[in-house]
Order: structure tokens, then C-alpha cells, then sequence
């Protein structure tokens, strides 16, 4: 087979975008095209069917509509209120309390809710006042909910580690859960540190009423149930109790007794939650069937061996092929969004990095933490534009901004590409992987 075909695979697929084609429907379009001219018309369009069918038919991606319908209600069943004040006591007298209280509230409600756009928009419509009020800088304000936001991603449940796993072949959902517990934190805490830095530098300080430990007690105590999520979840997932999909089950079920309870929740907005999770799992499992396509377009026209062979001949030393990935990855989140970069160009790099001994678990924390900084970053950063509506910021001050928490974040990634273990370290202690 003539691997030009698979650059003029690529080329349809960036000539579609260019004129502002939904993302699934560029990839299924270009994949169809290029199978039609390398096979007969009936046979082109019966493989596309098939693949489009077969890529969804997997019982793990039951787990992600679960997911969102449970992220959906907690979303609207008042949970963001709560983790901001049980933040608040965590690193509440810090400089830029403030500041710090948003990353610590965007990573307990980006785990919980497994949306790193729902966590900064709840997360921000919560904290916007009070920064407000204490005179922080909005721009600053605005970067920090940007670039803290994705850490959610990364601890789980997340959305992102199953697609992983099905697109990659199968790898443990359970030991990609415990996994993204470390790069997840270290996302949080190179946030707090740029944050920290800026707020002593402007002078930033907590100007609210010290805590009584009575009051500290009540605040733990009303987070705590939205905290249980978590435990109850990813513990049943990790002990072997239930699989990825069941648990996904049970987090809507916690999650909705628990809006219950807070009496959040009503027959209209349990009509919105339902229309908005069926909204999303449809446009997710059609992106998911259009990159199945493809993948087989890609494999058949030999494109993923094509990329391996040219970055090989650039180098054989893993760290230069581990550093070009991060380059091309980096460039891609800036204008892809997370999920159809997962689904694009896991076949493509997980080979070449398993090639060069790289774990599957190690490359997959490499390569969602880095297409997690992309959701921060303009052009097509949502993360960014969805924190600069809530606050009202001007998305050029914020680019400004936001420069040294992604020059951190860089930098943390690279931790994460040459220390295997803080990838490892954990499914290995749980067992998970050998």
C-alpha cells in the first residue's frame, strides 16, 4: 500500500477542520474518502458501517454515559459549595487563599464530576465573588480556574482513561484509575506553586474570618458525602468489587440520592440533566465510532508505521522520541480537544513508545496530562473560554496570564515522561500491573 495515501488521509481530515467541520464528522468524512479510492465503492461504505458499529459495541463504554449522568447531577445538585468550603479549610490561610482554594476545589470537583469544563464553571461562578471582592486580579483569577481545571481529568473517574483504554486495546481500567492519582496532584500542585509565587509577588492574602474548629467539623462533615463518591467508586473498581461500567452505576445512584438529600434536584432540571447527558454520550460515542474508522483507515494505509519509521530515523534515543511526542501532542491540544486526540493518536505513538519500553499505563498519564494542558490553551482551549465567560476577563489578559502556569505544567509533564514511577508506583503497589 502507498503511504502517501495515509498523508492525503490526514490532509482531508485538517482540510475539513479548516472550514469548521465538527470534529467526528471530518474524521468519518476523510476516513470514507480515502477508503473509497483504495476499495471498491460497496465494500468502502459496508467497512465504514461495520467499524463504526464495532467501535462502540464495547460494554466499558457503558461506563461514560453512567459517568456523565452522575458528573450531570452533581453539577446541579449543590456539590460545588461544598467542596469550595471544605477547600477553604485546607489551604485557606495560605497567600492567595483564594487562589489556592479554587485548584484544591477544581481537583475535588473535576474527580467527582469527571468534567474539567463542568469544574470551571462551577467552581468559578462559586469563587467569583469573593475574588472579586478581596481585589484579586482578574486575569490572574480567571488563569488560575483555567489551568487548574484538567487536573479532574486525570484523578478519576475519568472519561479520558476509559476511552484510553478501549482505543489502546484493553489496558486496566482499574490500574488507569490509581495511576492518574499522582500526575492528577502534581497537576494541582504546580498550579498552587505558580499561584503562590504570584500572590506574595502582588501582595495577595487571606481577609476572611479565622475558622472555628466547631466550624471546621460542620464543613468537613457536609463535604464528606461528596468526597465518598470518590472512595466508594474507585475503591470498588480497584478491590475488584464491581467493573469500571457498574461502578459508573453506582456513582449515579450516590450521586442521586445524595442531590435528594440536598434537595437540589427537581422534576425540571432532572428533565435537563437527562437531555444534556444524552446530548453528550451521543456526540462522544459517534466521535468514538468515526475515529474506529479511522484507525482502520490509518492501519490499512500503513500511516502509523510511516510516523514510527520517520521518528525513528530522526533518532533511536528514547528521550528525543519521547520529547518530539510531547511536541506534536502539545501542538495538537492546542487546537484539538482531548477525546478525539486520544482517539487520533493513541494508535499512532502508543506503538512507537511500547517500542521503546514505555509502559502503556506511563504512556497514557504522559499523553492525557499532556493534551490537558491544551484544554488551558488558546485557540481552541475550553477550559480557558468557558473560565473567561465566568469571570468576564478578557481571553487576551488572560493569555498573559496564564503563560508561567503552562510553562509549569511543561515542566511537571516532563517529570512525568522520564520518572516512570510516579505513573507506576501505585498500580504496582495495588497490584495492578506487574
Amino acid at each position: 500500500m502507498d503511504m502517501s495515501v495515509g498523508l492525503y488521509l490526514l490532509g482531508a481530515f485538517l482540510f475539513l477542520i479548516c472550514f469548521s467541520i465538527p470534529i467526528a464528522v471530518a474524521i468519518a468524512l476523510s476516513s470514507l474518502a480515502i477508503m473509497y479510492t483504495i476499495l471498491p465503492g460497496d465494500i468502502a461504505f459496508m467497512t465504514a458501517g461495520q467499524k463504526l458499529i464495532t467501535g462502540i459495541d464495547s460494554f466499558s463504554l457503558l461506563a461514560i454515559p453512567f459517568f456523565i449522568l452522575a458528573g450531570n447531577i452533581m453539577n446541579r445538585g449543590g456539590i460545588a459549595t461544598r467542596l469550595v468550603d471544605f477547600a477553604k479549610i485546607v489551604v485557606g490561610r495560605l497567600p492567595g487563599a483564594l487562589s489556592h482554594v479554587n485548584v484544591l476545589a477544581n481537583m475535588l470537583f473535576g474527580s467527582v464530576s469527571g468534567s474539567a469544563v463542568a469544574a470551571a464553571a462551577a467552581v468559578g461562578k462559586t469563587l467569583e465573588p469573593e475574588l472579586e471582592k478581596e481585589g484579586y486580579d482578574k486575569s490572574f483569577s480567571t488563569a488560575v480556574n483555567a489551568a487548574s481545571c484538567p487536573a479532574g481529568l486525570l484523578i478519576p473517574p475519568s472519561n479520558s482513561l476509559i476511552v484510553f483504554s478501549v482505543v489502546s486495546g484493553g489496558t486496566s481500567i482499574a490500574a488507569l484509575f490509581i495511576a492518574g492519582y499522582v500526575p492528577g496532584i502534581l497537576m494541582g500542585l504546580s498550579c498552587m506553586l505558580v499561584a503562590y509565587l504570584i500572590a506574595r509577588k502582588k501582595g495577595y492574602s487571606s481577609k476572611g474570618e479565622a475558622l472555628t474548629s466547631k466550624q471546621k467539623f460542620a464543613i468537613t462533615l457536609r463535604a464528606l458525602p461528596s468526597l465518598g463518591l470518590v472512595i466508594v467508586v474507585i475503591g470498588g473498581i480497584i478491590g475488584g468489587i464491581f467493573t469500571a461500567t457498574e461502578g459508573a452505576c453506582i456513582a449515579v445512584l450516590y450521586s442521586f440520592a445524595l442531590a435528594l438529600c440536598y434537595r437540589n434536584l427537581n422534576i425540571s432540571t432532572l428533565r435537563t440533566i437527562c437531555v444534556e447527558t444524552a446530548e453528550i454520550t451521543g456526540i462522544m460515542l459517534f466521535l468514538i465510532g468515526a475515529s474506529t474508522i479511522m484507525s482502520w483507515a490509518m492501519a490499512f494505509t500503513g500511516l502509523p508505521n510511516m510516523i514510527s519509521d520517520w521518528m525513528l530515523s530522526v533518532s533511536d534515543n528514547p528521550i528525543i522520541i519521547f520529547i518530539m511526542m510531547n511536541l506534536i501532542l502539545l501542538v495538537v491540544g492546542m487546537f484539538m480537544d482531548l477525546t478525539p486526540a486520544v482517539l487520533i493518536f493513541t494508535p499512532i505513538f502508543m506503538p512507537i513508545a511500547t517500542h521503546l519500553g514505555m509502559h502503556p499505563i506511563h504512556f497514557a498519564m504522559m499523553m492525557i496530562f499532556n493534551l490537558c494542558i491544551g484544554i488551558a490553551t488558546p485557540p481552541v482551549g475550553t477550559a480557558l473560554f468557558v473560565s473567561c465567560s465566568v469571570s468576564g476577563a478578557k481571553i487576551e489578559n488572560v493569555i498573559k496570564s496564564i503563560l508561567p502556569f503552562c510553562a509549569v505544567l511543561i515542566a511537571t509533564l516532563m517529570m512525568i515522561t522520564f520518572i516512570p514511577e510516579l505513573s507506576l508506583a501505585l498500580p504496582r503497589l495495588f497490584g495492578l500491573i506487574q
